[in-house]
């Protein structure tokens, strides 16, 4: 059926194979959140400084 170097090579593929799309799941799923929090905490800021700056005025 199989030999033991088939086998190994089976498994070193399968181990790639999943690695790789547990890092496309990351790359599509988790960077994206990650962004979009970074983008609205930086605008949340802006505002805060623009309405101190109004109350001192």
């Amino acid at each position: 059926m199989f030999e033991f170097d088939q086998y190994l090579g089976f498994l070193a593929f399968l181990i790639i194979l999943l690695i790789g799309f547990w890092v496309m799941i990351f790359l599509t799923a988790i960077i994206p959140y990650w962004i979009g929090g970074s983008v609205k905490e930086m605008l949340d800021e802006r505002k805060e400084k623009k309405r101190r700056e109004k109350e001192k005025e």
